[in-house]
């Protein structure tokens, strides 16, 4: 992130915040700033009447709550009326964490500055990134009123098809959790709160209301809570949100395993449990369990929360003590974050949205992955007519559906509703007003380029023979509430691209999706660049991309199978059952590209994977054993321009049948000829083992191999070191 950009983002963060100084004084509790949060918390609760307890713990869904409150209802995801003679603010809650969320458009004429999907910030493998984009998004947040941003999605990828990949950051604990922890951290920086979500194992959306999700304690510990431990250890996110699957036999928001035993006990988790929007089934078993609030209640069967929780506690079921550490638990999040001493402004304030969508554009640059480059088609130069087919590139780009939605500044140029399906009553098929054929003609104004919608292929295959290269944009759209019917380009778009480079041996193919699909007509296409959604100055940063103004840097978050059968699922399931039903993870802990490795399968891109315009090279490495794994070495840039390597630490124990892990990473960016020493440190809990019987993470001393990588396959350096045997908490 450049210095102009931090300095922009913290102008507006400061924007932001300097409405709600003249209520500070007035509602803030006369308690000093360095007491605890959770003893002001308690302070707090211990004025409350049991009617003003029960209120802060089930919140509003706008759209369905007219009548319910005196406050003013802003068309959003969520609503809790404060407690005025306490000082306990209203809170208002949107999604989520590509931007300001305006689905459907609720809220007419209201617009936010959209970043790209969440893998495409993972796939910069830069916290840095994904930093400047929380707070990017959470100053705009508060600008709009809005305390609470329901971000921080952290699950792990499981399943390629997952109609929610583009939300998440990738399939690896630690890189997923950096990057979330990083997000979540910008976000909370503008004393609000973010959310860290859905916890866990909601990693399809096929039957996520339903579904049973079945995995061992230890493998689960070493995968998806890995992420969202690290995250919450980096980030402190004010809250977390339960999950709407079942997990190992009991609804995530009413799992007392997952919420009471391993978020408060074993990681001393201080903030508030909310329930997604639609998952809370019981009143005293979730409370007991560890629910803390019901969000969005009017989308649950009943508002447990309300009197049926009244009548649990007068009758016992859930002691007066519960009720109590429920309300002290929202409270703590809201005094940590700051938000509860900085109320969000009664008014609108001003937000710069030309100097926002550089961060949205840097990020797009930063996670744009060159996956092929035969030939050095690119960056484009000397080219004097391109002919640009299909993907609606005339017009924007493209994003993904769901609660995630933003409404970009500058408009939506297409906007598609859904006529059936589970996502049809929230979800359209919509573009960002950011066309990458403008950008490119902008970019390049000595060549002649044209564009050809791509549906006739004849007429496409045709225009692409008579120009010097052909650039045809292929789109996948993916939403929450369903996944990808299957992983192949839909609207006959393999087709396209195979008849477009049978007629034009210089074909490039720039991918805009939700996760990787397959490539049939990989061999007969020189170029391909993955720009996944690119957000609202996508266009923009794909131009910079090709043209070479940008160097590519992106590394690829999640693994690109070769054939569907190569994940260990290779369609959702449960697309037929109406009742409860499992899904056994059998990968366990070895989910993406660990499965491939122990499978002995060759993917078709890797995960760490990504080309640049320049080469580099690792030089004289040292390792270090003993209590700590850490690695030294000298990146070189061996090319001719500047850009950005990742070089990544991959760890196994000798012996054993662990495929390896990703256990540290480092974004380097060097001009040409120029190197630089790096040191990275390995991440203990990835050399070690979760030990239910301990209970813990247990490293088994002894030797370790270790592998200095371009990406996960790579094992063109790699050595041995001794390790000590070490055991660390939960």
């Amino acid at each position: 992130m450049s210095n102009r950009i931090a300095a922009m983002l913290l102008g507006a963060s400061l924007l932001a915040v300097a409405g709600a100084q003249a209520l500070q004084a007035e509602r803030a509790p006369a308690v000093s700033r360095s007491t605890d949060a959770r003893a002001r918390a308690e302070a707090i609760v211990a004025k409350m009447t049991l009617d003003e307890k029960i209120a802060l713990v089930h919140g509003l869904f706008p759209p369905a709550a007219k009548g319910k409150t005196t406050n003013e209802l802003i068309p959003s995801a969520g609503h809790i009326d404060g407690i005025p003679r306490l000082g306990v603010p209203l809170i208002r809650e949107s999604d989520a964490s590509l931007g300001v969320a305006n689905q459907i458009e609720q809220r007419k004429g209201d617009v936010a500055t959209a970043l790209p999907s969440s893998l495409a910030t993972a796939a910069s493998f830069d916290p840095a990134i994904a930093r400047a984009g929380g707070v990017m998004i959470g100053s705009e947040a508060r600008a709009k009123r809005f305390s609470v941003l329901l971000a921080g999605g952290v699950n792990l990828t499981r399943d390629p098809f997952n109609g929610r990949n583009f939300e998440y950051l990738g399939e690896d604990p630690l890189l997923a959790g950096l990057m979330a922890g990083a997000h979540i951290q910008g976000v909370q920086s503008n004393r609000i709160v973010s959310t860290i979500k859905h916890f866990a194992l909601n990693s399809q959306e096929t039957g996520r209301h339903i579904l049973d999700a079945r995995i061992d304690e230890a493998s689960l510990r070493e995968s998806d809570l890995l992420a969202f431990q690290i995250a919450i250890e980096k980030g402190n996110p004010g809250s977390v949100m339960c999950a709407y699957n079942k997990v190992n036999g009991d609804y995530a928001c009413e799992n007392d395993w997952l919420l009471n035993k391993v978020l408060k006990r074993d990681w001393g988790y201080r903030g508030w449990v909310m329930s997604d929007w639609g998952a809370v089934h019981s009143s005293a078993k979730a409370a007991n369990n560890g629910l803390d609030q019901q969000s969005g209640q009017e989308l649950d069967s009943k508002i447990f929360f309300d009197a049926p929780l009244r009548e649990d506690v007068t009758s016992g079921k859930v002691s007066e003590k519960r009720l109590d550490d429920m309300v002290v638990r929202y409270l703590t999040g809201l005094i940590e974050t700051g938000l509860y001493d900085n109320p969000v402004p009664e008014k609108l304030l001003p937000i710069p949205y030309a100097k926002n969508a550089l961060v949205a554009e840097r990020a797009a640059e930063a996670g744009i992955v060159l996956l092929k480059n035969e030939g050095n088609i690119l960056p484009l130069a000397g080219v004097k007519r391109i002919v640009v087919i299909g993907g609606r590139a005339d017009v924007g780009v493209l994003s993904g559906g769901g609660s995630s939605q933003v409404r970009s500044v500058g408009g939506v140029p297409v906007e598609i509703p859904l006529s059936s399906g589970a996502a049809a009553s929230f979800a359209r098929i919509t573009y960002h007003n950011s066309s990458p054929l403008r950008a490119l003609r902008a970019a390049m104004p000595g060549t002649v380029i044209t564009f050809v919608d791509g549906q006739d292929k004849a007429a496409a295959a045709d225009a692409a023979s008579k120009a010097d290269l052909a650039i045809v944009f292929a789109t996948q759209w993916a939403t929450e509430a369903q996944d990808v019917p299957d992983l192949s380009l839909p609207y006959g778009q393999d087709a396209l691209i195979e008849a477009v480079a049978a007629a034009q041996p210089k074909t490039a193919v720039v991918l805009e999706t939700g996760g990787p699909v397959l490539m049939p007509w990989l061999a007969r296409v020189p170029v391909v660049v993955e720009a996944w959604y690119p957000g609202q100055r996508g266009g923009e940063a794909i131009a910079n991309i090709m043209t070479g103004k940008v160097n590519p840097s992106g590394r690829l978050p999640i693994t690109f199978m070769a054939t569907p059968d190569q994940a260990p699922r290779s369609a959702p399931v449960g697309l037929d059952k109406r009742e409860s039903y499992p899904v056994d993870y059998i990968e366990g802990s070895d989910v993406g590209y660990r499965w491939y490795e122990k499978k002995k399968q060759t993917p078709l891109f890797p995960f760490g994977y990504g080309l640049s315009y320049t080469n580099f090279a690792y030089r004289n490495l040292t390792v270090s054993g003993g209590k700590t794994l850490t690695v030294s070495f000298e990146v070189v840039n061996t090319g001719k321009r500047a850009g950005a390597d990742v070089p990544q630490l991959y760890v196994s124990r000798d012996g054993s049948s662990t495929p390896m892990r990703l256990a540290g990473f480092q974004r380097v960016t060097l001009k040409p000829g120029k190197g630089r020493r790096v040191t990275l440190t390995a991440e203990p809990r990835i050399l070690a083992d979760f030990d239910t019987a301990l209970p813990g993470w247990r490293i088994k001393g002894g030797t370790y191999r270790v592998a200095l990588a371009h990406d996960a396959t790579d094992r063109g350096m790699t050595t041995t070191v001794k390790i000590d045997p070490a055991t660390m908490k939960p």
